[in-house]
């Protein structure tokens, strides 16, 4: 057991040395533990969640092909077209950023959201910063509401099993989709109280952005009532989603070359899946696989269970408020990934409900991405497109709007998930 906790550690402490080196980390510490026999080749393939990878796969390619049609660009002229100033600008931008990123990846978001946010504040000569850390922390917000918004949803919902409508109705309650837009509604009012100064009057677009191509907007919508369908199916494959996800992106592939003529039209939405995702996501599978099968797992499930005294309510606060310090200056991916089957295991031990503890770790560590400039993929991705315009970004800058905004969500969220599955 202590050699796979030490190979564990290490890894970690080199994650977070050496982040643009993360994904061959992760998987060479995977390698390690399969070599070394801590993961049983018995056991490789089924530590793998190969449902995960295809989801994550099949949606990031669609929505390339969906940003590429300028849908997501025409859409937020219409917002534009409906508000008076800057300030509800703001608003409206981070509550669209927030919609979208329900049902897509994180990343892809800011990249779709952002551009426009820079376009305004150019014609408005207004500073861009806030409006792009604003958005990028209502993404991360958002996905955990579906359960394709974001990784971590997937994975937690791939563990138990949760269908699409889970996430909005689950065991009979309300489900962790109304934690989120509750949380959501607060958080706007403090953007709201943020930009209050900014009363500039938005310039009206003489005409929209026209939309060139609709097949990958209803693409992507099939996705989301496949997915839904497939939900009502009581006994099917465990990769059926992932197979949903890229099943569609094939379509949209052929349907690419077909209209464009040119294989190059297949490796450009290739590309922007994010390989080095799915990479890490392997490594981090293959070391869970052998943390598990070496019985750290168990051990750690008895330790948070010691912590919380057995006392449920005291163990799913420990989780939240854990959950909302580590994912802020770590990448919440790894984080959930381990976590999810010590929740398993304390439930276990505890012989308890383990549903407030899953969707509380899934809330804490979406959540606590937004403390900090580096807790999450999409913070990172909106600084870049800000130092790429030329705009610096001070952690100052970060704090003023992730801190208050990290808080009116996790704490509606920490309560609304007790009360409807805690008492």
């Amino acid at each position: 057991m202590i050699p796979a906790i030490v190979l564990f550690v290490v890894t970690y402490i080199l994650i977070l040395a050496f982040s643009k080196y993360r994904t061959y980390i992760a998987i060479a510490s995977g390698a390690i533990f399969v070599l070394t026999g801590m993961l049983p080749l018995s056991e490789l393939l089924s530590s793998i969640d190969f449902n995960v990878l295809l989801m994550i796969i099949g949606t990031m390619g669609l929505v390339s092909l969906f940003t590429e049609s300028k849908m997501p660009a025409m859409l937020a002229d219409i917002i534009m077209e409906k508000v008076p100033d800057v300030k509800w600008a703001a608003v409206s931008l981070t509550l669209f950023a927030g919609i979208i990123s329900a049902f897509v990846d994180n990343v892809a978001t800011v990249l779709m959201v952002a551009p426009i946010a820079l376009a305004i504040c150019k014609k408005l000569n207004t500073n861009p910063v806030p409006f792009i850390i604003a958005i990028s922390v209502s993404s991360n917000l958002q996905g955990a509401a579906t359960l394709v918004g974001d990784t971590t949803a997937i994975m937690l919902g791939s563990a138990l099993d949760m269908s699409f409508l889970d996430f909005f109705w689950y065991n009979g309650r309300p489900s962790i989709f109304f934690a989120v837009e509750l949380g959501a509604f607060l958080a706007a009012l403090i953007i709201l109280f943020i930009f209050r100064k900014e009363n500039g009057l938005i310039p009206k677009r003489e005409e929209r952005t026209q939309v060139t191509d609709f097949v990958p907007t209803v693409l992507l919508v099939m996705v989301l009532v496949l997915l839904i369908a497939a939900s009502f199916i009581p006994v099917k494959p465990d990769i059926t989603n992932g197979v949903i996800c890229c099943s569609l992106l094939l379509i949209g592939l052929v349907y690419a070359v077909i209209k464009k003529r040119t294989l190059s039209a297949v490796i450009a939405p290739l590309k922007e899946v994010d390989f080095q995702t799915i990479g890490i996501l392997v490594g981090i599978f293959l070391m869970i696989g052998g943390i598990s099968a070496m019985g750290v797992i168990d051990a750690l499930a008895n330790l948070l269970a010691q912590a919380g005294g057995e006392n449920v309510f005291a163990l799913y606060t420990v989780i939240v408020v854990a959950s909302v310090i580590i994912s802020a200056f770590i990448d919440n991916i790894p984080y959930v990934a381990t976590m999810i089957p010590v929740v398993a295991g304390v439930a276990a031990a505890l012989n308890i409900d383990a549903t407030p503890l899953y969707f509380g770790l899934l809330s804490g560590a979406t959540l606590g991405g937004n403390c900090t400039p580096v807790g999450a993929s999409a913070n990172i991705t909106g600084i870049g497109i800000l130092k790429k315009a030329g705009y610096t970004v001070k952690n100052g800058d970060f704090f003023r709007i992730g801190i208050p905004f990290t808080l009116a969500a996790v704490v509606p969220a920490y309560i609304y998930i007790w009360v409807m599955y805690g008492i």
